[in-house]
Parts: structure tokens; sequence; C-alpha cells
């Protein structure tokens, strides 16, 4: 009588623990719906210490790609405090990174871009600063790669153009997004508010957690 209750306990714990511990070894291991877009293309840059990084220095991370230049006197410095509020978030996290794209690689040096680092409290080893060899290299992987405008401007802008907008790139180096409250992708998120639309930086947030744990 006693094998019998024995194995009613056993049978008892096996289905509690399926109950409990396989919808999350199934959850584990599905997608989650943010919208998949297209790969990010091959890239090879210098950051702020001198040394190469190319994608293959992504491969596996979740990462947050901007376009940027350390004189923008207008949407740069309000761009990075709000990627500051992503590096905090995710500090110390091996498996998240960041990615800024100067595109005036003839200005921004890695000693320029390291002092930038230094001025505006950029302090994780996961954000790196890139700069190229030519600005028509930066100007393809923006306009070409990740369909992000970067361009010649207005002296009162710094002489550049290029968008407010951040994009969030998965483990297998796919760009992603979520959906609008009409069921659209939004394919980049707003690192600024724009005509009374806020910013998306609390949703870049939550979807990079999401990231993570695919």
């Amino acid at each position: 009588m006693k094998k019998k209750y024995s194995y009613i306990g056993i049978s008892f714990i096996i289905l509690i623990f399926g109950i409990y511990v396989v919808p999350k070894v199934v959850k584990k291991f599905q997608k989650s719906d943010l919208v998949t877009f297209n790969k990010v293309p091959d890239f090879e840059f210098i950051n702020q210490k001198g040394n190469t990084i190319t994608n293959k220095n992504f491969e596996g991370k979740v990462y947050v790609v901007e376009f940027f230049f350390t004189t923008c006197p207008s949407i740069c410095p309000i761009m990075n405090q709000k990627m500051i509020a992503v590096q905090k978030e995710f500090y110390g996290n091996p498996n998240f990174g960041i990615a800024s794209f100067s595109i005036t690689p003839d200005i921004d040096t890695p000693e320029v871009l390291n002092q930038y680092r230094k001025e505006h409290n950029i302090t994780s080893s996961n954000w790196q600063m890139l700069t190229g060899k030519s600005q028509d290299s930066v100007f393809d992987l923006s306009n070409k790669g990740f369909k992000l405008y970067a361009g010649d401007g207005d002296e009162k802008d710094g002489g550049f153009e290029h968008s407010g907008l951040f994009a969030l790139i998965d483990k297998e180096g796919n760009i992603r997004s979520r959906r609008d409250a009409h069921g659209n992708p939004i394919m980049y998120y707003r690192a600024l508010e724009e005509s009374g639309f806020p910013d998306q930086i609390t949703a870049l947030k939550e979807d990079i957690k999401i990231l993570l744990n695919e």
C-alpha cells in the first residue's frame, strides 16, 4: 500500500513540475511577435580605442544602433541622453551592446570619440563609438544598410543631417521592432518627441528585454 502511495506522490510531483516548468521551457524557444526586417549588412569601423569593430563583434548580442556626430548642435545631445538611459538599464549585461556611428569621420577620430565619452558619461564597455575611413562609407551604411537618412545639412545643424531614430538588432543580426496601435511595424524607435508624438525609449527598453530572452 505504501508503495502505491509513493507512486501516486511521484506522479503528482511530475505533474506539478510539468505545469510550471514545461510552459517556461516552451516559451524560451518561441520567437516573440516583434517584427523581423532585413539583416544588418557587414561593416568594419574603428572604435574609440582604435580597435577594429565589425558586425561579428555583436554576434549573439542584442544591440541598438544610432548615427550621430560629436559636433552636432541639435539632436545628437538629446539622442545620447536617451541612450544613456538605455545604457543604465542594461549596464554590465554582456549580451547587450550599443553602436554609435559617426557620420563625420574626418572630425571624429578615435581620440575625439574617447573624449566625447568622458564628457557625456558614456561608461559601458559594451557601447562602441565608431568612426570610418571615409564619410561615404558611413553614409552608405546609414542610407543603404539601415535605411536611416544621413547627409549634408544646414550650418545651424552643424553642416549635416541624420535621423533621430534608433535601430534595434537581435542576436541573429536582424533589425526588429514592435507594431504600433494600428498593427503597423514601426521599424525604428523615436529618440525624440516629434509633432506631439512622445519618444519611444520605454518601448525600446521593453523590446530589448524581450529579445534578450529569445
